[in-house]
């Protein structure tokens, strides 16, 4: 598919009509209306039980995807203020927001983040949380650039050169090239934190925040 306009890509993407790919802090995302999580499923052949990261350009955007009691809630806040824009993502207790093709299993959760990517946050902004995962055929490595990503999907709406290089003068200079590595991965279990992924965020300093 020929790279777009941001406007192009925004429309595309809300309307429902095109899986998408954009760079983010960790890896490129591959992401999608969360109602139409399933078309990610089909075209990474990813296995349900896996399910896909919820990313917001705020936590405004992604509260009402997640549900618990005030107690547990602030304190979820609290970790998200913390750690957002970053490389951190929260896996708690879904709302009936989540769509079923987000989480083909439904074991109730939803994992969520904020991007420490100005043109992802920038893109998410326009379109509302998208339902992400990584660019890659499952149990592939993930594609670190836009480049492979192009050829390897070619049916992914992308932003074309002078889409770029208009958000990168309204935006300040960012990087196309991804770190490669993951965001680490926690979840709310019985009112305290369980790691199911390290990644760049350590948890020596999650633990050490008091969290």
């Amino acid at each position: 598919m020929p790279p777009v306009s941001v406007a192009n890509f925004v429309d595309q993407v809300r309307s429902g009509t095109a899986l998408a790919s954009f760079p983010t802090d960790t890896v490129p995302a591959l992401a999608a209306r969360p109602d139409q999580g399933d078309r990610i499923y089909a075209a990474k052949a990813r296995p349900a039980d896996k399910p896909l990261i919820l990313m917001g350009a705020s936590w405004d955007d992604l509260h009402s995807y997640i549900q618990g009691d005030d107690a547990a809630v602030t304190t979820w806040q609290t970790m998200a203020d913390r750690y957002w824009p970053g490389a951190l993502t929260l896996v708690l207790p879904a709302s009936e927001q989540v769509p079923v093709a987000m989480n083909p299993l439904q074991t109730g959760t939803v994992g969520i983040r904020v991007p420490a990517h100005p043109l992802a946050r920038h893109l998410l902004a326009q379109t509302g949380p998208l339902a992400t995962t990584s660019v890659n055929r499952s149990g592939q490595p993930a594609l670190e650039d836009m480049t492979a990503i192009a050829t390897q999907f070619p049916e992914l709406l992308t932003l074309s050169a002078a889409a770029i290089a208009d958000l990168q003068a309204t935006l300040g200079e960012f990087s196309m090239q991804a770190s490669g590595v993951p965001s680490t991965v926690i979840a709310w279990r019985e009112s305290e934190w369980a790691v199911l992924r390290q990644g760049s965020v350590q948890v020596e300093k999650i633990e050490d925040s008091g969290a």
